[in-house]
């Protein structure tokens, strides 16, 4: 049975609604985005007779999460979709204008079209070690760019600012006491994060972020998806015979992960077997260092694929044998 569909459109304090009916009707609606907008959509969506939709809304982070989950709870069919699907979509049909109740007709429209994937939450524990992963990432930041500040601050404001740093200091270091106990706290996620620091150039950090932003990683059939879904896949750009363009990262994913293992591969560079191995085959065809970067940041990815997949801790003689883990990818 084909299900109604509703496209919606978030921004931080309303949403936009669009029903599109079997029949080809469109009936749209906005509510706030809180508890009682939510509960007012299942109202209205209850005299609409649509009883269970399939709902689509774009990955916007926490703006669209409790909806998400709402929905889900309500036995609905949920599609979280990457913005860009929906950009592309919009750019096929040639539309020409951008207001929120438009959005969430698009939505629906890509959603009638493309059927994409359901959705389900994370689980409750993944979704406390996302928030305190991306809370730790937002100090760091603070840290930083008061840190640059106090650089070049006149003598006025440098006590503030050195005071405020010292605040940043204790907040980071309660938050990252917090992301250990919390791991230490839930057995399945110690016995993963204890997977994925066995492979060299992945520390306590990076394994944390890697299980908060890819939280079912060893769901994926194969370590090429999982590149994919970070972006780390390479893009090929060529044409005809004339058009030969530079292969590059194709960053159509998660820009958290890639950041988060941009570091990790610089260590792992070093002190990794596998991707020193990897980076000196690579130089000897002329690729560039930030190519080389780039592959064993995706190298990186597919190990902790490879630990999580099987269960074991990172093993040199194991991955190198392992069809999937040995490609170099370029």
């Amino acid at each position: 049975m084909t299900l109604p569909v509703l496209g919606i459109d978030v921004s931080k304090k309303t949403f936009h609604a669009a029903l599109l009916r079997a029949e080809g009707r469109t009936r749209q609606r906005e509510f706030a985005n809180s508890a009682a907008g939510f509960a007012r959509l299942g109202s209205w969506l209850h005299r609409q007779e649509a009883a269970c939709v399939h709902a689509c809304l774009e990955a916007t982070g926490s703006y669209g999460e409790p909806l998400a989950r709402f929905l889900h709870q309500a036995g609905h069919r949920v599609s979280v979709v990457n913005p860009r699907q929906i950009r592309a979509f919009a750019e096929s049909k040639l539309a020409r204008n951008k207001t929120d109740p438009l959005d969430a007709v698009l939505i629906a429209g890509f959603c009638q079209a493309h059927q994409p994937a359901a959705w389900s939450p994370p689980p409750p524990e993944i979704a406390e070690l996302e928030a305190l992963v991306r809370r730790l990432d937002a100090l760091e930041q603070m840290r930083q760019q008061e840190a640059n500040r106090l650089e070049v601050a006149r003598a006025v404001v440098r006590p503030s600012i050195a005071e405020h740093l010292e605040f940043l200091g204790q907040q980071i270091g309660k938050t990252q006491q917090a992301i250990r106990d919390h791991i230490d706290s839930h057995p399945d996620l110690r016995a993963r994060h204890d997977l994925l620091v066995s492979i060299p150039g992945i520390a306590a950090k990076t394994a944390a972020k890697l299980l908060a932003e890819i939280p079912q990683l060893e769901q994926f059939s194969q370590a090429r998806q999982v590149a994919a879904f970070a972006g780390l896949n390479p893009r090929q750009w060529s044409s005809g015979s004339s058009v030969r363009g530079r292969s590059r990262l194709s960053k159509i994913g998660s820009p958290r992960i890639r950041k988060a293992l941009y570091m990790p591969a610089l260590v792992a560079l070093r002190h990794n077997p596998l991707i020193r191995g990897l980076a000196q085959r690579l130089a000897l065809r002329g690729k560039l260092p930030m190519v080389i970067v780039g592959a064993a940041m995706r190298k990186l990815l597919c190990l902790a694929y490879g630990v999580l997949k099987s269960g074991k801790p990172f093993d040199p003689s194991y991955s190198c044998q392992h069809p999937l883990l040995s490609q170099d990818g370029i």
